[in-house]
């Protein structure tokens, strides 16, 4: 038995790239940035090493979903490894990628500082718009504010959890 499946997290390094098939199917393709920790053997720092990971949606979904992706935007993407080779030019060519069946919005592009791509204005929302800047959520069941427990654990220094050589 052979499990195919991937789950990262990271950011986008540019704005998707959009296209579609002869038949009409919608193709969204990105790639990700996922940063790598590792210990630099002569200063004994860690330091951040960044991996790039295409990633490809294929239909509706995509179609969809590329109107609130951006460069920038922190995603996180679920799906299936695919390896695909041809020629151009004359040299072999081959490349890893991420077939997309989950992709969850991270981050909002507004706390990013970045531009908001409209969706498109087919049908309404039944959700309320977003407080102005300064106030508060007044629908919210519950406010953590009120609460006077505090979490009985103390995080972990990020070196104890990832005290390996590379």
């Amino acid at each position: 038995m052979a499990i195919n499946r991937v789950t990262l997290t990271g950011n986008l390094t540019r704005d998707p790239e959009m296209r579609a098939t002869s038949n009409g199917t919608q193709i969204m393709s990105f790639t990700i940035a996922v940063n790598d920790r590792r210990r630099n053997q002569q200063t004994g720092v860690w330091e951040e090493y960044p991996n790039f990971v295409g990633c490809v949606m294929f239909g509706r979904r995509a179609e969809a979903l590329g109107r609130y992706l951006a460069k920038g935007r922190k995603v996180a993407v679920e799906g299936s490894l695919r390896y695909s080779t041809w020629t151009s030019d004359g040299a072999k060519r081959s490349k890893l990628e991420v077939v997309i069946d989950d992709l969850e919005l991270m981050s909002s592009s507004r706390s990013e500082g970045q531009a908001t791509r409209q969706p498109s204005t087919h049908g309404t929302s039944s959700f309320g718009k977003a407080p102005a800047e300064g106030e508060a959520y007044t629908d919210i069941p519950f406010d953590s504010a009120d609460s006077s427990e505090s979490y009985p654990y103390d995080e972990p220094d990020s070196n104890e959890l990832c005290d390996v050589d590379y």
